[in-house]
């Protein structure tokens, strides 16, 4: 079973995200309200993905990817953003920090699993 980290402040779109990475049969999600929830996350578990938004209270998603990116425990672990951020400029900047991938709300839930599977490699 893979485990995937969701990490977005919409309780809604959280919810929605979740349900639609579970769909992928093998993942199981635990979620986070955000970075500061998702750090806090990340010693409980072993994750194999972390998908998260990028502007959120507290702690971004631009620096949680930072602090993931500085660990040795949790460096190769491929991020996924999920933002409404949509010039280039916003994707070259996560990406230069080092997210995996970059996908634009709204989005197409096919989308979204071939994304996820493609760097859970399944």
């Amino acid at each position: 079973m893979k485990k995937v980290l969701v990490v977005e402040d919409s309780a809604a779109v959280r919810a929605m995200i979740v349900s639609i990475v579970q769909t992928v049969p093998g993942i199981e999600c635990v979620d986070a309200e955000d970075g500061l929830a998702a750090l806090k996350a990340l010693p409980a578990d072993q994750f194999d993905a972390i998908l998260t938004d990028i502007n959120m209270p507290g702690l971004t998603g631009l620096e949680l990817i930072s602090f993931v990116r500085c660990h040795p425990n949790y460096k190769q672990i491929p991020i996924i953003i999920i933002s409404t951020e949509k010039t280039e400029a916003d994707r070259e900047r996560g990406l230069s920090l080092g997210a995996s991938d970059y996908i634009t709300k709204p989005f197409v839930p096919g989308d979204l699993q071939r994304v996820i599977k493609h760097h859970l490699g399944i």
